[in-house]
């Protein structure tokens, strides 16, 4: 099996695929599969003294599948306001999925002591991976 950082691709390689299933696995993986046999993952490998979660997703995960994605971004905020006044480091990273059925933003938050990463990572994986 290979580890969570092997097959790192942008998130715009989401654009032109057709996705037959878009499932949210956990609070920190979200799992794409593409009628072409592809399976993306959108995920965040917890570490020490951070916290990588999906806060939200606007829109439904079903207006992804069956049509295909014309736009895929990603866009990040880090500046205030902070929601807890603990953490000494956040981001805000959103990800936009447009399709002829509708857009769907994922939003996520992460939090750390500022040592730590608080991005989200999108890989393509083999089927056996992704069990």
């Amino acid at each position: 099996m290979s580890s969570w950082m092997d097959n790192e691709v942008p998130f715009e390689s989401l654009v032109g695929k057709t996705l037959v299933s878009v499932e949210n696995v956990t609070d920190d993986l979200l799992r794409f599969v593409a009628d072409d046999g592809d399976v993306f993952e959108m995920y965040h490998y917890q570490d020490c003294c951070e916290s990588v979660s999906i806060e939200d997703i606007c829109g439904e995960l079903e207006w992804l599948v069956g049509s295909p994605i014309l736009h895929a971004e990603e866009s990040s905020n880090e500046s205030d306001p902070k929601p807890d006044e603990y953490d000494e480091s956040h981001t805000w990273t959103f990800y936009h999925l447009r399709t002829m059925k509708g857009t769907v933003t994922v939003r996520w938050y992460g939090t750390s002591n500022g040592y730590y990463s608080e991005s989200v990572d999108f890989r393509l994986v083999t089927k056996s991976d992704a069990q």
